[in-house]
This record gives structure tokens, sequence and C-alpha cells, in this order.
């Protein structure tokens, strides 16, 4: 289940990672947040030790949602080695967010 990061150890768990992780920036009261949760957490499973996925909430988080010029909800962040490396934005389908994996990993 992908785990919920905060500014306090946002470094440690993604920019310190030793695999791609995709950092979601959400927003409790948006919907396609909410749908894309089920999403995200398949595709952690199914990538397994490849895929570390977390959950970056903004409106807890604004300062990190700046820092990574969050400007929408929700926002898929790929960093790898300490850099973002993509960004989808929206309620992106699973195909696409596979496409974005595929091409980390």
């Amino acid at each position: 289940m992908p785990a919920r990061v905060s500014a306090n150890d946002f470094e440690q768990e993604v920019l310190q990672a030793d695999k791609t992780v995709l950092a979601d920036f959400y927003s409790d009261s948006c919907v396609p947040c909410k749908r894309l949760s089920p999403v995200l957490y398949a595709l952690e499973e199914e990538y397994g030790e490849k895929l570390k996925v977390v959950k970056i909430n903004i409106n807890f988080d604004s300062d990190l949602a700046e820092r990574y010029e969050v400007q929408a909800a929700p926002t898929l962040v790929f960093f790898k080695n300490g850099k973002e490396e993509a960004r989808l934005r929206g309620a992106v389908k699973q195909a696409e967010i596979k496409e974005a994996i595929e091409k980390l990993i």
C-alpha cells in the first residue's frame, strides 16, 4: 500500500530511495485522486521491488507541492536517483502510468 510521505521524511523516502519512486501529489477532496488510488496500489503490487509509490497530501505539505510546482491534483511525479524524471497531471489512465514506469525502471 502506498505510504503517506511528508516534508519530514521526503528526502529519505523519495530522494534517497534505491528504486524509482512514483509520488502522488493528491488532495482528500479530489475525486480523480480517489479514483486513482486503487490503480496506484495495483501498480505498486505489480512492479514490486522495482517501484515505490508514495502519497503526498498537497493540503498538509503545501511546501513540497510548491517546491515541485504542483498546481493541480492529482499530479504524479516520477523520481529516480533523487531527480524528477517524468510527470503526469490529471486523471490519467493506467496505461499512461505504466508507460512512464516502463521507461524508468
